[in-house]
């Protein structure tokens, strides 16, 4: 209940990013760029613009950064060309993971039911 509480509390693009890397309160989420630090920011990698179109809230454009690359990111073109190219890996291994997941729980359930 206090985690249901917890996430309907943060914005819709923090929440996107949290559920989709089953991420709970408390836990350490880390930078996306690697540097050691914990994500503090949910960065937009293609800018929502001035009115805060909300059509750029998709995993695919939200990175977890810690607060110096995200400030790099914003103001460096080429830096953050690289956090699209590393965020992307980390989906592709989340995506991957889910599937691998899936496959094991169901070769359980069917060991389980035939035993």
């Amino acid at each position: 209940m206090i985690y249901t509480n917890y996430l309907r509390e943060l914005k819709k693009h923090v929440k996107i990013y949290i559920e989709f890397f089953d991420y709970v309160e408390g836990d350490f989420m880390p930078c996306e760029m690697m540097c050691g630090d914990r994500a503090t920011d949910v960065h937009h990698i293609q800018r929502r613009g001035m009115g805060g179109s909300k059509t750029k809230d998709y995993i695919e454009n939200l990175a977890g950064l810690c607060r110096d690359c995200h400030m790099k990111a914003e103001s460096d073109p080429m830096f953050n060309m690289f956090v699209r190219i590393k965020h992307l890996e980390n989906v592709c291994n989340q995506v991957y993971a889910k599937i691998e997941y899936e496959k094991i729980n169901k070769e359980y359930e069917a060991k389980k039911n035939t035993d």
